[in-house]
């Protein structure tokens, strides 16, 4: 390893050598091996390991090319004429904070230039607007330095009208630094227009890199400039030993890939990405961004799905016909879909290595970058087709959800009891949370009671074995629990899912409410028994007399004068919250029931489902849904259904027998039941028959 760490220390050296003996430069090299031989001439090479440390010494080395009495006066030479690096509204975030952070300068020395807004691409730098700003400060007094252009923006991958920027450069004596992913392309025979023109620029940084999966290499630098000490100054170069061995990494990975392979696994993350992008084309609700950069290895798609009223292309002035709270709430909705899309195709595609972002005009989108991440995850042509067919098999579910929220929002808006909760995070169909008795609106405490509803609900609607799926959790910014309700992949009756959710906190609700009751009904039970039993011995000793208590006098007495004393003790009676003496159980040597509290109220709406069918699904939604034979068999079934579940409606008035004896049976139960199953379900027969309500039919 020593000595092949000598051989490429010599062969840099000579290669240092000879570049000082050619051109009278201190040079790290003088000419550009490899794929880009040939179209970036006459340039040198600076090698670092954090990609921005490139575009910093080329700011210092504008600096010192544009003052000249900067080393010796420093920042006093800027005072009379500050410096302006302009850069696009879609670079990189931190890099205009880290270029001030490295050269000392202010930040008012920034200049962020906006992208088109009416024509062309929306992440492309506007030159028009780029020159007003450029004449605005030269009027000021300022001094114009350096422009960083795009081939490729980090967010969707755009590229500047480079071209047309570099003219705007040398009109004004501006310095153009390139960056970006697309400049990998250049590697290849076919290049577009654009990206060929950043071969004419003054500096640009590559990140070889990620491009070819190359851990550990360092970023390259290449830039334009004539004196070499200027470009020492800058630290562009150097003599020391260490600073040489950067390059070598790089050097060695180039040598082992060869031009073939470094041209081969670029071209293959180009054809990965045209072929998404043809593929996503011709699938329904998906929305591709970059249609225009047919050579940008970059594909960045968003679900979207055109509502009544609303522009299928997002844009930043709101629809004329849509209001801005229905406009808020439908982008807030397809923002926290395409989130869901994109974190369900990451762990169904591991190997796509697709990110999730969020712009600042279209929303949050989900990219596709191959020319960052196939060479390291090993993506293929397969892997691609099965991110297709995953996204074609999640439609019907965003489809579906998306067409019901609206829907939902209205039925818990206008149900009583309900309150709807705006949560633009999640991805369901809704989120709403049951305001209780006590429930205070005003405070966002931590709410006990209603925490413990919202369980209980959750567990009954978890135990319906619907399709849906239900959460608890806080409210966004809230400690209130509520409940959140899932994706929908079919058509949701909105209204019976409402009521039910309504209905069960009410039930658990009043439950609650009865065991709290009862607790204290049998609290002052117990008391009360207490007190009796306290009183019954008492008066058991004066009965007894004091004589009997003696230990020998009372067991000779209690022989021959034995007491005939009753077993009396106290039962709680919970239907009736009162004390009864148990006297009546030791003699009949049998235990009254009591009265039988009255059964729980169902829900007012009971919905007849068909056998097999599952909550909260429309079974009939139109009568060419089913065909003649199917609809007579499943009115039989509803028929059938409605006969077993409750009796049907008396026609008239039955003649009704002489009432019998309240611990006496019915006379056709006599022969069938015992003696003690008479007496428990005698007070069945006391009860009177309440007429249950055409609404709970």
């Amino acid at each position: 390893m020593g000595k092949n760490l000598k051989e490429a220390m010599k062969m840099l050296e000579h290669s240092q050598r000879r570049t000082e003996e050619e051109n009278g430069k201190k040079l790290v090299s003088g000419e550009i091996p490899g794929p880009l031989q040939g179209r970036y001439e006459n340039g040198c090479a600076y090698f670092h390991e954090e990609e921005r440390e490139g575009l910093a010494k080329i700011c210092r080395l504008a600096l010192h090319s544009r003052y000249e009495d900067f080393v010796v006066d420093g920042f006093n030479v800027l005072c009379n004429k500050k410096p302006v690096i302009y850069l696009s509204a879609a670079a990189r975030p931190g890099l205009g904070q880290y270029l001030c952070n490295q050269l000392g300068l202010p930040f008012p020395c920034l200049c962020r230039v906006p992208c088109n807004t009416m024509f062309g691409s929306q992440h492309q730098m506007d030159v028009a607007f780029l020159e007003k700003l450029i004449k605005d400060d030269l009027e000021r007094g300022k001094l114009p330095l350096l422009l960083v252009a795009n081939a490729g923006t980090a967010a969707v991958g755009h590229t500047d009208k480079i071209g047309r920027l570099k003219e705007l450069c040398e009109q004004y004596g501006l310095w153009l630094h390139v960056e970006g992913v697309n400049l990998a392309t250049l590697a290849l025979g076919y290049v577009s227009s654009s990206v060929l023109a950043a071969t004419k620029c003054d500096s640009m940084t590559l990140t070889p890199g990620p491009w070819l999966g190359l851990p550990a290499v360092p970023a390259v630098t290449l830039y334009k400039h004539d004196d070499p000490a200027l470009t020492l100054v800058a630290g562009l170069t150097s003599n020391k030993p260490a600073d040489k061995l950067r390059a070598l990494p790089l050097w060695l990975s180039l040598q082992y890939l060869g031009l073939d392979g470094i041209v081969e696994r670029i071209k293959h993350a180009c054809q990965l990405s045209q072929r998404l992008q043809e593929s996503l084309k011709k699938v329904n609700h998906i929305k591709v961004l970059v249609e225009d950069e047919l050579s940008s290895p970059v594909v960045v798609f968003r679900f979207f799905q055109e509502l009544p009223g609303s522009d299928p292309v997002p844009t930043a002035v709101p629809a004329p016909s849509m209001a801005p709270s229905a406009l808020g709430r439908e982008r807030h909705s397809c923002d926290a879909l395409n989130r869901w899309l994109g974190e369900q195709l990451k762990q169904l595609v591991p190997a796509g290595g697709l990110t999730v972002m969020d712009l600042e005009v279209e929303g949050v989108c989900i990219r596709f970058s191959p020319l960052m991440t196939a060479a390291v995850l090993g993506t293929r042509g397969e892997d691609v087709d099965q991110l297709v067919a995953c996204i074609q098999s999640k439609l019907p579910v965003l489809t579906c959800t998306l067409q019901l929220r609206e829907e939902f929002r209205q039925e818990v808006t206008g149900t009583a009891g309900l309150l709807y909760v705006d949560d633009p995070n999640w991805p369901g169909i809704g989120v709403v949370r049951y305001e209780h008795a006590n429930d205070d609106k005003s405070s966002l405490k931590l709410d006990p009671e209603g925490e413990k509803i919202h369980a209980g609900l959750l567990k009954k609607l978890n135990e319906l074995e619907s399709d849906l799926t239900f959460k608890m959790g806080p409210e966004y910014k809230s400690m209130k629990s509520c409940i959140y309700v899932g994706m929908a992949s079919d058509d949701v009756d909105i209204s019976e899912l409402v009521e039910t959710i309504a209905v069960t906190a009410q039930e658990i609700e009043e439950n609650s409410r009865l065991l709290e009751n009862m607790t204290e009904v049998v609290r002052k039970g117990i008391q009360e028994a207490q007190v009796q039993l306290q009183k019954a011995n008492e008066e058991r000793l004066l009965e007894e007399g004091v004589l009997r208590q003696i230990p020998v006098v009372g067991s000779v007495l209690n022989w021959f004068s034995p007491v005939q004393a009753s077993q009396k003790g106290r039962t709680f009676n919970l239907t009736a919250g009162s004390l009864e003496s148990t006297e009546h159980t030791y003699v009949y040597k049998a235990q009254g029931t009591g009265v039988t509290p009255p059964q729980t109220p169902a829900g007012t709406r009971a919905k007849q489902r068909l056998p097999g069918q599952k909550p909260f699904k429309r079974s009939l939604r139109g009568s060419d849904a089913l065909s003649e034979t199917s609809s007579v068999s499943h009115v039989e079934d509803l028929e059938k259904l409605e006969h077993l579940s409750g009796p049907p409606e008396p026609d008239g008035l039955e003649p009704t027998s002489p009432e019998p004896h309240p611990g006496a049976p019915p006379p056709q139960e006599a022969e069938r039941t015992g003696p003690f199953e008479n007496r428990a379900q005698s007070p069945e027969e006391d009860r009177p028959q309440v007429e249950e309500p055409d609404s709970l039919r």
